[in-house]
């Protein structure tokens, strides 16, 4: 067996979808893996499909002020599970990411990898997991290649079958990461984070990329919420935090060491117990100077935002807020879950726009397409929306396995669900049973604020 570090090239896959824009998304557990190895001394190459900023890339890539922008795209035939669907989807089907010759390019022109670790995360992006283990099979066969992450979670058994991988992993990648590289390379990790302190984790390996136009960060992992449309407990069951200390320290490298600017968080309960978590991170943010922006595409508790949250959050730098406000209907019979009052929600729009925050700034998401969802409940929840001046945002439904509105998406989906992830894709609308119903959407789509 080898003696010498062994060499691992860790791959985020293609996405295959009808839409896909980068909002701040990087593959933090890929990349969190990436450093615990290069700290154990391996040898580590990183390859991003979704690469805006791939030298190859010509013009360059459209850069918004937020660091935000369009990923490159190609028209690609349906899978064959689609053709059945083809005639009621109207909108082309795309590669998103860099070209298949680049990365066959890329590919071989690093020395031959001992392992390879690929990521996942959209369930229904299965197709461009499945073409991107298969381009890199062509170019080193025999290479072991891992699969892990969030489609390989929640749909472990049809990622064995379909996707190629020679081994599915289920859960954190840390907990199985030492016995993977000591089964496939014969090597010791010597360093392994401790799982329940996650101050004793690397900072992600973001530097592995080409260009940093922003960076994501996660304060902590998991949820204390248990909501019926969402897989967060499944996938994190037990809420962990790092420090406000450590947290500050990271956004500080980024922005000291890369001159990062736009900083998104993506956790699922950034703002709750705020005064022993984020309330000391953006004191010590406001405290610091530092001129930087912070974003939350992946929405703040609602009742979490008081005065004194308001306040901090506008003068650490917040530059785009999302609430998970899901729906306007606040009777105490509604079929979903109950996180918010009405008078909670517009109380924390108050709070935001006395704080300072322009109401352009401001939005709440509202879901739409849920089973058996009455969608006049959805424009009437829009309509409530606008008139507090912020953004509606819909947040269009997409079926997820190990969630407890799983078996309920199943009875009400118009096709059948379980057949291949693709079906669960939100651009079909798969629990709107309706053409009407899909047409209000549409119309509902068009509503501007």
């Amino acid at each position: 067996m080898k003696t010498d570090p062994p060499h691992v090239l860790c791959v985020n896959p293609w996405i295959h979808d009808f839409a896909a824009f980068d909002f701040w998304a990087k593959p933090l557990g890929l990349l969190s893996l990436a450093a615990i190895l290069r700290e154990n001394g391996l040898k580590i190459s990183y390859i991003d499909c979704m690469d805006r900023f791939h030298p190859r890339q010509d013009p360059p890539a459209k850069v918004q002020w937020d660091g935000r922008g369009p990923f490159k795209k190609t028209p690609i035939p349906f899978p064959e599970e689609f053709q059945a669907l083809l005639p009621e989807v109207g909108q082309p089907f795309c590669r998103y990411g860099i070209d298949p010759e680049w990365f066959c390019r890329d590919l071989k022109n690093i020395p031959r990898p001992d392992l390879i670790f690929v990521t996942s995360l959209m369930t229904y992006w299965a197709t461009g997991v499945r073409e991107t283990i298969e381009r890199i099979k062509q170019v080193f066969p025999g290479v072991p290649v891992i699969l892990g992450g969030i489609y390989a979670t929640l749909c472990q058994d049809h990622a064995i079958s379909h996707s190629l991988a020679d081994r599915v992993i289920a859960g954190p990648g840390e907990s199985c990461l030492k016995s993977l590289v000591k089964e496939f390379t014969g090597f010791n990790l010597g360093f392994i984070p401790d799982p329940d302190n996650l101050d004793t984790s690397p900072f992600p390996a973001l530097d592995l990329q080409h260009h940093l136009a922003y960076a994501p960060i996660m304060t902590s992992r998991g949820c204390p919420f248990a909501c019926e449309y969402c897989a967060a407990s499944f996938l994190e069951p037990t809420l962990r935090r790092r420090s406000p200390d450590n947290v500050f320290k990271e956004i500080q490298h980024w922005h000291r060491e890369y001159g990062i600017k736009n900083f998104a968080f993506y956790d699922d309960a950034l703002l709750v117990k705020g005064n022993s978590h984020a309330f000391p991170l953006f004191e010590q943010l406001i405290d610091s100077k530092m001129e930087i922006n912070f974003h939350t595409p992946n929405a703040v508790h609602i009742r979490e935002i008081t005065p004194k949250a308001a306040n901090l959050m506008f003068k650490a730098g917040f530059k785009s807020i999302r609430m998970g406000l899901e729906t306007t209907d606040f009777s105490r019979d509604r079929h979903h879950d109950i996180k918010v009052r009405e008078d909670e929600f517009f109380m924390a729009v108050e709070n935001l726009k006395s704080a300072g925050f322009d109401p352009k700034q401001l939005g709440a998401y509202l879901l739409c397409g849920l089973p058996g969802q009455d969608l006049e409940e959805v424009a009437a929840s829009m309509a409530l929306v606008k008139k507090t001046g912020i953004l509606a945002v819909l947040a269009y439904y997409t079926p997820i396995p190990h969630t407890p509105m799983w078996e309920d998406a199943v009875k009400n989906a118009r096709f059948d669900i379980t057949l291949h992830p693709v079906f669960t894709n939100n651009t079909l609308f798969p629990c709107v049973r309706s053409d009407k119903d899909i047409n209000r959407i549409s119309q509902l789509k068009n509503m501007k604020n």
